[in-house]
């Protein structure tokens, strides 16, 4: 039990240190704009979507 949980712990750090490949600090930058910027677009199409909708049902809902 000792033996195999000792093997698979150097065997993963070996995994991580040896053959992962890390991306690049200036990667990441650029990727977490694209996905901040994504996600605003996506939250201000959401929002004008759902005052669509509120406009929508506040003039079905007036109407009776």
């Amino acid at each position: 039990m000792i033996g195999s949980l000792k093997k698979f712990l150097k065997e993963s750090y070996i995994e991580m240190t040896q053959h992962v490949t890390w991306a690049k600090y200036s990667e990441l930058q650029s990727s977490s704009v694209l996905v901040l910027v994504a996600s605003l677009i996506f939250a201000l199409l959401i929002g004008v979507i759902d005052a669509g909708f509120k406009s929508v049902l506040e003039m079905f809902y007036g109407s009776f």
